[in-house]
């Protein structure tokens, strides 16, 4: 098994500090974590076009009804 390198971070416990944060608060603490959850959160989880298609064949649906 290969041994991880010395980090001074993980030694004084900051890195658990901060994955405890980002567990408790659900925001994360990287920058790459923080990207990838404003996409999600904007496309709706990166099913925004199964949504869309289903709204739009409920609405033609709608008007073919009536």
């Amino acid at each position: 098994m290969p041994r991880k390198k010395f980090s001074w971070k993980r030694a004084t416990g900051i890195s658990k500090i901060k994955r405890k944060i980002a567990r408790e608060t659900g925001i994360p603490t990287t920058k790459s974590g923080r990207k990838k959850k404003i996409k999600k959160i904007a496309t709706g989880g990166g099913c925004a076009l199964v949504v869309l298609s289903s709204v739009l064949i409920i609405i033609i649906v709608i008007f073919i009804l009536r």
